[in-house]
């Protein structure tokens, strides 16, 4: 996108944000946003501006459930995932922090529509319908990641009351969400968000509730309808109590994911792979968390994973003596934090310090395959608004703070520092790929590099939330990556490296 057509767009963005802002007299008080995760959702428990008009036209449509999300978003990149030269990054993926050789800037203007049906003839059964039309313009990578013309994004069938009975059934499209999302998650951030074919049974008392599912994630795929992949399974059993512990909630689960040799190209743009590599990884974990309001202004979170199983070595290239090999996984990570937050003060100030590891592979050679698998995750979340990081060979040290000026906006201030948990592994992206692949020639820039140091970066977000009215919000939000000394000297020989930043403003109406 040019200049001058992305600077027309914004100011239209920005008009109709003006507009629908003096236009509200009183806007409904809301929920401060997690702040490492700025998007935004109606309450749960609020049916919906469409539903609220509908039910005061004829109440016996309370059995159904209309709603629309609309949601635009403006975003300004510089050095971040852009398409590189021609000969240097056409195979092996975004060029990003290089000063040479790539597209510095790369404006795009982002669109999301949500429309869903739903009907509830009987407390114990729901049919549900969502599609979802996701949009791009201006954006220099080709395919755009974000685009999906219209399709189905949920549609599914729920049996069971839990008042009358504890068991209940949810079988069909739908989103998983499990805990802070750092391994299964919607994704809400991104154009497209994510979802599964899946088969759920849920047992929930007062004291917990313990889920048993099998699933198979859908794979976007523009101008084709979304199909989940046959080769790349995810089972497991997840539970949850807060009686266990009376000032937590206390959870634990075990996951499994079996992906067999047809998972890389079973659906997608050809000839880039979509599926995951060949695998059977077993994950086991624990994630503990304070309720509100048990601690005074305190709260704390950790979650703790183990992983065993093998994994299937195809990254190129790769050593001989486990290239195409089943290699024996063997992986861990961890995430603490806390907090304390001034209920009582002007502002609601809070402060937080947070710890994440995730192991990386010492030995390429070994037979052992170290590189924790973040399967499914929510990354924009937990690792800042440039999507640069997943929790795979990192460590990341995260100080945030945000002050409430009013019930209604939010601002939040977040300082990470990474580094590679093992040195001789590779610096993984958000969606968890190797950047440039195994070697750091033929210009790929980025590899295997044990003597360029451990220390990545560090990036500096501020985000502001101001929700007008509890069916509308915008937000806007601006980062800085200041590249580290193995970014540098892995850069060094195709022309150096440079920080990245990012901007953007959103839009998001829900009714």
């Amino acid at each position: 996108m040019h200049s001058k057509d992305f600077r027309l767009t914004a100011c239209v963005i920005v008009l109709i944000v003006t507009t629908a802002v003096q236009a509200q007299d009183k806007p409904a008080p809301s929920v401060a946003p997690n702040i490492s995760a700025p998007s935004w959702r109606p309450a749960a428990a609020d049916p919906g501006a469409i539903n609220l008009w509908l039910r005061e036209l004829a109440p016996a449509l309370t059995e159904w459930d209309l709603g629309v999300q609309f949601r635009a978003r403006v975003e300004h990149a510089e050095s971040l995932d852009a398409p590189g030269a021609e000969g240097i990054d056409a195979k092996h993926g975004p060029v990003d922090f290089r000063k040479n050789g790539g597209d510095a800037n790369n404006d795009r203007v982002l669109f999301r529509e949500l429309f869903h049906v739903g009907y509830s003839p009987v407390s114990w059964a729901t049919f549900y319908v969502e599609g979802r039309d996701s949009s791009s313009i201006g954006d220099d990578r080709k395919p755009s990641p974000d685009a999906d013309e219209f399709d189905l994004h949920q549609g599914y069938i729920r049996l069971g009351d839990p008042k009358l009975f504890p068991i209940t059934a949810k079988v069909g499209r739908q989103e998983l969400i499990y805990g802070d999302e750092r391994l299964i998650g919607a994704s809400d951030w991104t154009n497209q968000k994510r979802t599964f074919d899946a088969a759920k049974l849920r047992y929930e008392t007062d004291d917990l509730w313990v889920d048993a599912f099998v699933a198979r994630p859908v794979i976007t795929w523009e101008d084709h309808f979304n199909e989940s992949n046959d080769y790349d399974w995810l089972s497991g059993i997840y539970a949850s109590s807060t009686t266990l512990i009376p000032v937590q909630e206390s959870q634990l689960y075990l996951l499994s994911r079996n992906s067999s040799a047809g998972s890389p190209q079973f659906y997608g743009p050809s000839p880039d792979p979509q599926g995951a590599s060949a695998r059977d990884i077993y994950t086991i974990g624990t994630r503990f968390k304070s309720l509100p309001g048990k601690l005074a202004g305190w709260d704390y979170t950790t979650e703790a994973a183990g992983q065993f199983g093998d994994f299937k070595e195809t990254a190129k290239p790769a050593p001989a003596s486990v290239a195409g090999k089943r290699l024996s996984q063997l992986a861990y990570a961890a995430a603490v934090s806390g907090g304390y937050t001034w209920t009582q003060q002007v502002y609601t100030p809070r402060v937080a310090l947070e710890y994440v590891y995730s192991s990386g592979d010492s030995d390429p050679t070994d037979g052992t395959h170290g590189t924790f698998d973040n399967l499914f995750p929510t990354n924009h979340r937990q690792y800042g608004i440039m999507d640069l990081f997943s929790w795979q060979n990192v460590q990341n040290l995260h100080i945030s703070t945000s002050v409430r000026p009013s019930k209604v906006f939010t601002v939040a201030a977040d300082y990470r520092l990474y580094w590679l948990a093992d040195r001789h592994d590779s610096f993984y992206n958000n969606k968890g790929a190797r950047r440039g692949g195994l070697a750091a020639t033929n210009g790929l820039g980025y590899g295997i590099n044990p003597d360029n140091g451990s220390f990545l970066g560090s990036e500096i977000d501020l985000v502001a939330t101001y929700t007008f009215h509890r069916y509308a919000s915008v937000q806007g939000g601006i980062g800085h990556y200041f590249v580290g000394n193995y970014v540098s000297a892995s850069l060094a020989e195709v022309g150096g490296a440079t920080d990245g930043n990012f901007i953007y403003a959103q839009l998001t109406l829900g009714f």
